[in-house]
């Protein structure tokens, strides 16, 4: 053990273990999901500020012709995807690396 006291509050796992210790599955699920929601329905209002989405047409060819709430809910759950993904490489990238014992 070290000799430096420790103070409430305080993590009481050695320094090198600590570091690595994750949080569980679930709250790192939460921890992407819950703010890439917020950013989907931010991003899914501005684009449909300036977007109609009867406008809109399948590469360049035939208009889509779905109701506007189908158009709304696949463009949110598209948005959500890619900023849920986009987080998750992010915090991926960002984990400690497993040390060797």
């Amino acid at each position: 053990m070290s000799s430096r006291p420790v103070h409430p509050g305080e993590a009481t796992l050695p320094a090198e273990r600590s570091a690595t210790v994750a949080p569980p599955f679930r709250l790192q699920a939460l921890m992407i999901l819950w703010p890439a929601f917020v950013m989907a329905g931010v991003l899914e209002m501005l684009v449909f500020v300036v977007v109609d989405p009867t406008a809109l047409h399948w590469f360049g060819s035939d208009a889509i012709d779905w109701p506007r709430s189908a158009v709304y809910s696949v463009t949110f759950l598209i948005f959500w995807g890619t900023i849920a993904t986009s987080t998750a490489i992010t915090q991926l990238l960002l984990a400690p690396a497993p040390t060797a014992h």
